[in-house]
């Protein structure tokens, strides 16, 4: 009886061992012309285009007509935008899936050409293309890890967190 009751003890410590259930949320790595040391953030807001980008869902956020879309590229009519030598504004102090909710805030503090402090890109831009981008880089990762020495990045930064504003 000992052996038997062993025998199924064993049983179900080994199979609860192997019914034990792992989550891993993957939220978004941020791309190479996102600014450094904001990792766990998850929207920039870019004020010369006024566009909001997701980084956990690796989509621009804009407002089209009056409808606010979600797309992997940016719209046609930023073409040129370089967004590697582009502000981007860190919201830190928004949790949730409508960073637009405070869209009139962003444009009022935020307006075209707006600069806080120095920020460095995460990575380089890619050699060829000019800084005109549609898009995430994320094809591009790695490859410029821990050089972030470019000339061509940005020399701005802003922490929009905990009600500070700079």
């Amino acid at each position: 009886m000992k052996k038997l009751v062993f025998a199924s003890m064993l049983f179900m410590s080994v199979f609860f061992a192997h019914a034990q259930v792992s989550i891993n949320v993957n939220i978004g790595t941020p791309p190479n012309w996102g600014p450094q040391g904001y990792d766990d953030s998850r929207y920039y807001y870019l004020p010369d285009i006024d566009v909001y980008y997701d980084v956990n869902q690796s989509v621009f956020i804009y407002d089209n007509s009056g409808k606010w879309v979600r797309e992997k590229r940016l719209p046609s009519r930023y073409r040129g935008y370089d967004l590697y030598s582009g502000y981007k504004v860190v919201l830190t102090d928004y949790r949730g899936d409508s960073p637009y909710y405070y869209h009139t805030k962003h444009r009022a503090e935020y307006p075209k050409g707006y600069h806080g402090k120095p920020q460095k890109n995460r990575g380089e831009k890619p050699k060829g293309n000019n800084g005109n981008h549609y898009g995430n880089d994320k094809d591009n990762k790695g490859k410029n890890k821990g050089n972030n020495n470019s000339k061509q990045q940005s020399d701005k930064n802003h922490d929009h967190g905990n009600g500070k504003h700079h």
